[in-house]
């Protein structure tokens, strides 16, 4: 899948002129009275989305020269990934980043981003989701007291399994393959006949290791980061879905701020989405040695039309076409040659 080549140069122009526009926001806020503001992400502090907001306080504070604090809390401080986005639409919490399948319990438009190769890549993920289009999914989110600032990164899905290599969508016929507790997920392995097998992550390592599950569907750093790789032999990368963190403000934190402070929160928050990208690629590459390092074996170059061909296509999307989140518009705008 090719994205439009100004989509492209408009995402890498925005991002070379972060700190030139940064800095000419700063400039006439001396009449301006500080703030601090709480930022919260529930992972531990080795986390990636912790990490990324840990990153967004220090442009943040770059950027408005001192006036905006953000107070950073992590690690389940302030609840889990439920009870931190009620705070957050509350406003026990001013900002806020979480998964945005957390998001979809209460804002279904954001189910869109759950369809199965939507992107090729996550690098496409960023381009789409932090531009236009990323504004027009997350467009209504202020009726749920929360405002979009920006997409983050928390993966792209790959399969791995214990007992058999998978090269193309005939070898995961049967397969009994854990997903997260998603009726889309399950919708997907399925249609391409597999057995799938919704799990909470926790029971993951023993469903594995007593068979009860015969294969994942994570990222590659999540086997890694969350110990689940003990049984797998071997690891496809088929990139079928993307997963997503957002980053929202409290609404009513958000409007009670000056505009030029709105400006600096916005920009410096596609600044951190980018670093979250940045940092999933990099602990990849790490899990991916120490996966190899393990035994597992790896195909890079799957056949990955054949999934594609197997669910049938884009018309695959169309059996969602009732829902009230569906959006052929976006849909094409995001697969567009």
């Amino acid at each position: 899948m090719k994205k439009p080549l100004a989509l492209v140069l408009t995402a890498a122009m925005a991002i070379s002129v972060l700190g030139a526009s940064s800095t000419a926001l700063a400039d006439g806020l001396d009449d301006l009275d500080p703030v601090t503001l709480t930022v919260y992400s529930p992972g531990n502090e080795n986390s990636v989305p912790t990490k990324t907001i840990i990153e967004y306080a220090r442009l943040v504070e770059e950027a408005s020269e001192g006036k905006i604090t953000l107070d950073v809390h992590h690690s389940g401080e302030l609840g889990n990934d439920a009870e931190a986005l009620q705070s957050a639409r509350m406003g026990t919490i001013d900002l806020i980043f979480a998964g945005t399948s957390g998001f979809t319990e209460f804002y279904d438009n954001a189910k869109i981003l759950d369809l199965p190769f939507l992107f090729d890549s996550a690098e496409e993920a960023y381009e789409v989701t932090n531009s236009e289009i990323g504004e027009e999914i997350f467009a209504d989110l202020p009726s749920t007291g929360l405002v979009y600032l920006s997409e983050g990164d928390n993966g792209m899905r790959q399969i791995s399994t214990t007992n058999r290599p998978v090269h193309t969508a005939d070898d995961v016929e049967g397969l009994k393959l854990r997903v997260p507790t998603s009726q889309m997920y399950l919708d997907c392995w399925e249609t391409l006949g597999a057995n799938p097998v919704a799990l909470a992550l926790n029971e993951l390592a023993i469903a594995l290791s007593n068979g009860t599950a015969e294969g994942q569907d994570n990222a590659t750093y999540h086997l890694v980061a969350n110990a689940t790789y003990d049984d797998i032999k071997y690891f496809s990368f088929i990139n079928y879905m993307w997963m997503g963190c957002t980053m929202a403000a409290n609404q009513s934190s958000w409007d009670a701020l000056p505009a030029e402070y709105q400006d600096i929160l916005k920009e410096q928050a596609k600044a951190a989405a980018k670093y979250s990208f940045d940092t999933i690629a990099e602990d990849n590459e790490t899990a991916t040695q120490t996966l190899k390092d393990a035994g597992v074996e790896f195909d890079e170059e799957p056949d990955i039309q054949s999934f594609k061909d197997k669910l049938g296509g884009t018309d695959y999307y169309t059996r969602y076409e009732n829902e009230s989140w569906y959006n052929q518009d976006i849909i094409d705008a995001i697969l567009a040659d």
